[in-house]
């Protein structure tokens, strides 16, 4: 009898020794500050800005990113190259619903399904929903110590943002907005 007890605390104690390891390679860990700039294309010119990150967090396993997820708060989308009224009309029209429609959605999210490693950057796929629409888009993105940085191409029209799209008004292409554009995201964790 003494030998079976032996035997199960014996196996308890190794138990909670690997939940203990597991549990200290494995963290999420918060992000403390972050740069999310944006860009996007028209027929003879750009526009760029800015977009803050509500929250958000990267997990990791060891060393090795596992995930994240990230909050956007579409509530300040900024134009950073335009000033005046200029400024103020681009600021309103990215806000309405001809586009982002912050009033009804004030966020947006990113949440990292994956994350692959390979000669130093990894490979993300991510799920990212704007507008209620979620999409799975892949990136590349790079981790130095305490910061990781990310740049990625969303498909407006793929979350009903279809305003002068030129796949869908042939008859406009000289005022077109392109489908595609630019976010490149600075984090500090």
């Amino acid at each position: 009898m003494k030998n079976k007890n032996s035997k199960i605390a014996m196996l308890i104690v190794l138990a909670l020794s690997f939940m203990s390891y597991t549990t200290l390679t494995e963290k999420s860990v918060k992000v403390d500050e972050s740069s999310v700039t944006w860009k996007g294309y028209k027929v003879g010119g750009e526009h760029s800005g800015t977009i803050d990150l509500k929250s958000g967090s990267l997990s990791f396993d060891g060393e090795t990113l596992t995930g994240g997820s990230f909050v956007i708060d579409m509530t300040t989308i900024n134009t950073t190259d335009l000033k005046g009224d200029y400024k103020g009309k681009l600021d309103g029209h990215l806000k309405s619903d001809d586009f982002f429609g912050v009033e009804e959605y004030p966020t947006a999210t990113l949440d990292i399904i994956s994350a692959t490693k390979k000669d130093g950057k990894y490979n993300i796929k991510a799920n990212i929903t704007i507008k209620g629409i979620t999409e799975a888009i892949s990136f590349p993105m790079t981790v130095n110590d305490d910061t990781a940085t990310a740049s990625l191409k969303i498909d407006r029209t793929k979350h009903n943002i279809t305003y002068k799209s030129p796949s869908l008004l042939e008859t406009l292409k000289d005022k077109a907005i392109y489908d595609d554009f630019d976010l490149d995201v600075i984090l500090k964790f």
